[in-house]
């Protein structure tokens, strides 16, 4: 062999590794260049679920904080009823003091009891109206399961 054809064949072969590295380097980069642009999607996909995540907690803390509003209304609105429940029951141990033919006693001993507001008057023969509503509604003593079983209804939609 002579020389100019080992120095052509080693200058083919030098080509050659030259042309498989560049091609090699452009498939690199191409395929750097895909995984940045799958990764800039994977980066505004993270983004926008971030941003839906934030939204979501930021709409049930809003919840969370109109219900706890609500308790707080429905804890007061209780307090306020209780007080006026309270009120009602001195009025009408008031009125049994001043009812002659009333036992205040009893009247007492009824809220003692849970026997409620106006209940069984009209039983014992005490419905006699002096003008002011009956606060406790009902008449008979049977009514009491009524007025408990509202009570209940009550409390249930109170929690609602």
């Amino acid at each position: 062999m002579s020389t100019g054809l080992i120095i052509a064949i080693i200058v083919v072969v030098i080509i050659a590794i030259a042309l498989i590295a560049v091609l090699g380097k452009k498939g690199r980069d191409r395929k750097l260049e895909a995984n940045r642009g799958q990764a800039r999607e994977i980066r505004r996909d993270a983004e926008v679920r971030g941003a839906k995540a934030d939204r979501q907690a930021a709409e049930a803390e809003e919840r969370a904080a109109r219900a706890k509003k609500e308790q707080a209304i429905a804890s007061e609105q209780s307090a306020e009823a209780d007080k006026h429940r309270r009120a009602a029951h001195e009025r009408q141990v008031e009125a049994a003091d001043l009812d002659p033919d009333s036992d205040p006693d009893e009247v007492r001993s009824q809220q003692q009891s849970g026997g409620g507001i106006g209940r069984g008057d009209e039983e014992r023969g005490r419905g006699e109206d002096d003008g002011r509503a009956d606060l406790g509604g009902g008449g008979e003593r049977g009514d009491q399961g009524d007025y408990q079983r509202g009570r209940e209804d009550e409390r249930t939609e109170r929690e609602r």
